[in-house]
């Protein structure tokens, strides 16, 4: 690139920066070899010899911070968080994995189990199948509670493989029973002289009767299987699930996964067409251009589903191909993705995360005034 003197150079605007630095302050860029430009440019006075800001301001970020949701179903979420710093995606990426509470089975009472499978690996697969109701009906259970009807669920499981089926027996999620008055497993007392005697909980009165249940039964995701039974083998036991977290254990997370990227960008330095415009579009393997007829014969390659790219950089990977095709990530574009358990739907997930994380500003703020 030649040289040109220093009073041949256009004039910038005020308070904007040149293009190449707007590029590195914005943008990762993708090239062949590595990305560049990963960090983000926090410090306010970055740009200072340039006229230039660089401080937060709230106003700003008030105008820019955009969500847009793209698919929302029961299952899954996928948004966009437009306007925020990757610091901020990623907090609320570990509060969805780690922080927002659900009920789990956490107590197995085996009566009877005859299957191949041990009680130890039994008590884990129940542990993870998720429990469709709604944690924020349910206090936690300290060490020193009482299970009762305000901080545990009781399912019953009693399934059995006659001999005479000479077929094996699959054990499913859905066959386990909730029993909204509590256990019935009595305990082993001394004093046997008692009118009523005790279980493994304190139901002072059946879940039924609470408003919250009256009409919405609790019920698991059903088709999970549990185990299987050959002839003669059979599986009774009580299952009490309480409230937690998933950083205590990941049977209460409320994800199957969280994840985010930042929003792909594909720029077409010039133009493309023809015979290089075709094998553009066969180099994609998940068709991110497309060709336009321009008419009189000349086909033009365009971007198209630039949304649709992995970045596996196969446009850029043979020589040459760089000075045609730029490969950037936008930093403060996220896309979000939230794919529940199904204990609550993702909208409502995101949705608690944000109070968790507002509430950990307000006790920052709370300490440091």
């Amino acid at each position: 690139m030649p040289k040109v003197p220093l009073w041949d150079l256009p004039e910038l605007p005020q308070n904007q920066l040149p293009l190449h630095l707007q590029l590195q302050k914005t943008r990762v860029s993708c090239n062949n070899d590595a990305p560049t430009n990963t960090e983000n440019v926090t410090y306010s006075g970055a740009y200072s010899a340039l006229g230039v800001d660089n401080s937060l301001r709230l106003d700003e970020f008030r105008n820019d911070f955009k969500v847009k949701v793209i698919k929302l179903n029961e299952e899954d979420m996928e948004f966009d968080l437009i306007g925020i710093d990757a610091s901020i995606a990623n907090a609320f990426r570990r509060i969805l994995i780690a922080e927002l509470p659900t009920m789990a089975i956490e107590k197995v009472l085996v009566a009877n189990s005859s299957s191949v499978v041990q009680d130890e690996v039994l008590a884990h697969r129940l542990g993870l199948i998720p429990i469709k109701v709604d944690p924020r009906l349910f206090d936690y259970m300290s060490e020193n509670d009482v299970p009762n009807e305000k901080n545990s669920i009781v399912f019953k499981l009693h399934v059995k493989c006659e001999r005479k089926s000479g077929e094996r027996l699959t054990v499913y999620s859905h066959d386990l029973e909730w029993l909204p008055s509590g256990s019935e497993y009595v305990l082993p007392t001394e004093n046997s002289s008692e009118s009523k005697p005790k279980t493994y909980t304190s139901f002072t009165s059946s879940q039924v009767s609470l408003p919250e249940f009256a009409n919405n039964p609790i019920t698991v995701t059903p088709g999970i299987i549990i185990s299987k039974l050959a002839p003669g083998q059979e599986i009774e036991l009580e299952a009490h699930a309480v409230k937690g977290v998933g950083k205590t254990h990941a049977k209460w997370s409320p994800v199957a996964t969280a994840w985010y990227r930042m929003l792909p960008e594909v720029v077409l330095l010039q133009d493309i067409e023809d015979e290089d415009a075709q094998k553009l579009v066969n180099k994609c393997p998940v068709n991110v251009f497309d060709i336009e007829d321009m008419g009189k014969g000349v086909k033009r390659a365009a971007v198209a589903r630039p949304r649709a790219c992995t970045l596996c950089r196969e446009c850029i990977r043979e020589p040459g191909w760089e000075e045609k095709v730029a490969l950037r990530r936008v930093k403060d574009h996220f896309i979000f993705t939230i794919e529940s358990t199904g204990a609550l739907p993702p909208e409502v997930l995101f949705t608690e995360a944000v109070k968790i994380l507002e509430d950990k500003c307000e006790s920052v703020i709370t300490e440091l005034s």
